[in-house]
């Protein structure tokens, strides 16, 4: 049982290395026994034996080792209040700019409600106790989700919830928050960037990405009424997994270069599917495969179930294999023309507008994540004492922090206007309307981020390059932010496209 108080006196007599107490935060801990498993060795707990090693502690390491071994904590001081703020499971950080100017209590927003804040509180609350603990564990050992919290979502909602605004919803009651009906793609931003705060980058896409940019497809282009509704309710039901088969050892984002062919059989009843696909997100354990195939006169797309000829096999890439990404083949594989989706020879729509949303998905997490590498940093030049001082005292860095936090800042303001816009759109107008748009923020967020790492590793020293302790989140972001900048178009791919987008419609009578 802890003691009621200590005093500091007491704690000092506690100093030798059989009998060694110290002081951090105003509580005192018992490391005799715990000195020989300290990470760091025992040396470094015998230079604080019994003195206050709050600053030498925060020097180095943050809050949340302390709550690992809480269980070491014997007491607090007498007359002694604890100053540092246990964070709250599904609360809001208190770290300035640590999130979005709308969810700070003074500001306002246009955009957002209270049905908004309700569903942040509650998409929060389920990736503190659910995503995160599993995302941490899946990062370090490469293993992919569990079924058992592919369940949970599916049992939630929360599956069909990260698809974004649709049918799919109506008549459900999101996490007791929000009605299906009224979801929007503002809704939809909250809960991307809720999903992306648990900073496992590899597992974040292997958290069902590949069902959030293929289910979509089937869901706007499927003709055939009933296997569509067949596959909805297996993929939402979470007894099957999804992933969109578009990229190839050949082809990455010039779609119009693909070497997959589908073939109809004499009897003009199937398609008989041969090539290969590369870098397949979720492909390892998909049931699905959303594919994109030459056919006779152009693009088409396919559904085809996993089956005898379809092979996978992994690839390892800089981040996780819990992504499971995949090398794909087709080798002469029977597919019901029924499976089409969209008209034949006129994928290339599907795939197009598909992309719309991949993009905006992709722009949501990778701001979500470059404002927690910001929140780090203030973080660190808060705790870290560098020639008698914090870090935070250094102009030079400030300045550092200064343009990084108007980056991010900015970047957030152009996606809440995107996600109002497309709150505003039809799914048609979206995909007339906003390609470009969404093209470009999705570049500059890459941009951003890839600026945000490159200040951060400089920031951290050596430990934004570390795996594990207080750098570990800016070194999995400064390894893993280009996987934003490649998939989904790359920048060069997606600035071209948002300028020839832009001068499609541009006014002869300004030449």
């Amino acid at each position: 049982m802890p003691h009621a108080s200590l005093t500091r006196d007491a704690v000092a007599t506690h100093n030798t290395p059989e009998d060694l107490w110290t002081i951090i935060d105003h509580k005192v801990y018992d490391v005799t026994d715990f000195a020989d498993a300290h990470p760091g060795g025992s040396v470094v707990l015998e230079q604080v034996a019994g003195t206050d090693a709050t600053e030498a502690f925060y020097n180095l390491h943050r809050h949340e080792v302390l709550q690992k071994y809480a269980s070491l904590c014997i007491g607090t001081l007498e007359g002694e209040k604890s100053e540092v703020i246990e964070p709250e499971i599904g609360g809001l950080s208190p770290v300035p700019y640590a999130e979005p100017l709308w969810l700070r209590p003074q500001f306002h927003s246009p955009y957002f409600n209270d049905s908004h804040r309700a569903l942040r509180r509650k998409v929060r609350e389920f990736v503190d106790k659910y995503v995160t603990p599993e995302a941490q564990e899946k990062e370090r050992d490469g293993t992919y989700i569990s079924q058992e919290l592919i369940d949970r979502m599916a049992e939630t909602g929360i599956l069909g919830m990260r698809l974004g605004p649709g049918k799919h919803l109506h008549g459900k009651n999101l996490l007791g928050v929000v009605k299906g009906e009224d979801f929007d793609y503002l809704h939809d931003l909250v809960q991307a960037q809720e999903f992306a705060r648990a900073n496992a980058r590899g597992f974040q896409d292997g958290n069902m990405a590949g069902m959030m940019i293929s289910l979509t497809a089937v869901l706007q282009w499927m003709g055939n009424e009933e296997l569509k509704q067949k596959v909805t309710a297996e993929v939402l039901g979470g007894k099957k997994k999804m992933c969109l088969a578009i990229t190839e050892a050949f082809a990455g984002s010039d779609v119009a270069g693909l070497r997959t062919t589908a073939e109809k059989t004499p009897d003009g009843k199937h398609y008989i599917v041969r090539g290969t696909k590369k870098w397949i997100t979720n492909g390892m354990w998909c049931d699905y495969f959303v594919t994109g195939c030459k056919t006779e006169k152009g693009f088409s797309v396919l559904l085809i179930p996993r089956q005898e000829g379809v092979e996978t096999s992994l690839i390892k890439t800089s981040y996780s294999t819990a992504a499971g990404t995949a090398f794909v083949e087709f080798n002469n594989v029977k597919v019901p023309v029924e499976n089409i989706l969209g008209e034949e020879d006129k994928g290339f729509i599907v795939i197009m507008s598909n992309f719309n949303h991949e993009r905006f998905m992709m722009a949501c997490g990778v701001n979500r994540w470059s404002r927690t590498v910001v929140e780090e940093c203030l973080k660190w030049c808060n705790q870290r004492i560098v020639f008698g001082k914090k870090l935070i005292e250094q102009p030079a860095i400030r300045q550092k922090l200064a343009k990084m936090l108007a980056a991010i800042e900015a970047s957030q303001s152009w996606l809440e206007l995107l996600a109002h816009q497309m709150s505003n759109m039809t799914y048609a107008q979206q995909t007339a309307l906003l390609g470009g748009p969404i093209a470009l923020l999705k570049t500059h967020s890459t941009r951003v981020a890839h600026e945000i790492a490159d200040e951060a590793v400089n920031i951290f020293g050596g430990r934004g390059l570390t795996q594990g302790g207080m750098g570990r989140v800016v070194e999995m972001f400064h390894r893993t932010y280009k996987f934003d900048a490649i998939l989904g178009g790359t920048e060069e791919i997606l600035g071209d496209l948002g300028v020839r987008q832009a001068v499609k419609g541009f006014p002869k009578s300004m030449l």
